[in-house]
């Protein structure tokens, strides 16, 4: 019975994920005459309910077959992960373009080595990183392609989505990267205050800057943005991707060097 279990554990986890774990842990709960484990069925391979006190004691008897179970839903996940890195790789190799999509870029024209990243504009994490992401363009801005992507974390930063709209705004009128470093440079005074004083100062049109900041199409970029750091399963910012490999938070300037540069475009 044992072996059977932990079988359909291992067969079940990746498709059910945790919820297998809580059925097989629940079963117990409701109490029953029967003592044996039913023939699993064709779909989904299923323990009786009936036999659910006897099940719980061999999960009491035997833990570590949950942790076995966890172990197989990891190695999946991270499998998956994996291969959505590398189509995604082979998508920025193969049509560079498309993934840029409509996002702000600087540095090298040729966009053979794209650095990727998602960053929220009230996120402290990102404002460390900004200022390494500058010393590092400053360096290798020849060989390097940055693009931007919007991922505001809006359960936590209430100016995130603001900003970003701000930001999107002025690209419109092709200063972007000039309005980014002024909202993570000062990004303490995030407000309609700030945004409309960044835009004087940057001598952008005020209605063509409202106009835009206000237009269905910023949430349109936004979507697919989003959509594509979902792919990635991005949980939080910044988040960088470069060369089929990932990397988060403020990365130290060694480390980014290494791992964008590693590899020949």
């Amino acid at each position: 019975m044992l072996y059977t279990l932990r079988r359909w554990l291992n067969r079940t986890i990746p498709r059910l994920g945790i919820v297998a774990i809580g059925i097989a842990l629940i079963v117990g709960i409701f109490q029953t005459q029967s003592s044996t484990l039913a023939t699993p069925s064709n779909n989904d391979r299923a323990i009786n309910p009936g036999l659910e006190q006897q099940v719980l004691n061999i999960i009491r008897r035997n833990p570590s077959i949950i942790r076995e179970a966890l172990q197989v839903e990891e190695q999946q996940k991270q499998q998956k992960q994996e291969a959505v890195k590398q189509q995604f790789q082979q998508e920025i190799q193969k049509n560079p373009a498309n993934v840029i999509g409509h996002s702000p870029t600087k540095g090298a024209p040729n966009q053979k080595r794209l650095l990727i990243e998602f960053a929220d504009f009230q996120c402290p994490y990102c404002a460390e990183a900004h200022k390494i992401l500058k010393q590092f363009m400053e360096q290798h801005q020849g060989q390097v392609t940055l693009v931007y992507k919007h991922y505001p974390l809006t359960s936590i930063h209430p100016e995130a989505i603001a900003a970003a709209k701000a930001a999107w705004a002025a690209q419109q009128q092709g200063k972007f990267w000039q309005y980014h470093d002024l909202l993570f440079e000062r990004q303490s005074e995030l407000g309609e205050k700030l945004y409309l004083e960044l835009a004087q100062q940057l001598g952008l049109d005020l209605t063509q800057f409202n106009q835009h900041r206000n237009s269905p199409e910023f949430a349109k970029v936004l979507d697919q943005d989003q959509q594509m750091a979902d792919t990635l399963g991005i949980q939080g910012t910044p988040f960088f991707f470069i060369n089929g490999e990932t990397l988060s938070g403020a990365v130290p300037l060694p480390n980014l060097e290494q791992l964008v540069l590693a590899k020949a475009p």
